[in-house]
């Protein structure tokens, strides 16, 4: 695996929350730096030295809800 993608949203209670797509990696941050480096350890703590993807993507998803 080269490559492993996460989509990340808004926490509920503010700060972010990340999901990797295809594995059972989970972390959440209240920084855009802090989620950096959870993201990073979350994926070296999942997987075996060397197994590890080399490109880490972040897919952001905004949502907005209006009134009518």
């Amino acid at each position: 695996m080269n490559e492993i993608l996460f989509v990340v949203e808004s926490g509920p209670e503010g700060g972010y929350v990340a999901k990797a797509l295809g594995e059972s990696i989970f972390t959440e941050a209240d920084t855009l730096e802090e989620l950096h480096t959870n993201v990073r350890d979350a994926v070296l703590c999942h997987f075996e030295a060397g197994a590890a993807p080399k490109m880490i993507r972040l897919h952001f998803v905004h949502e907005e809800v209006l009134a009518v």
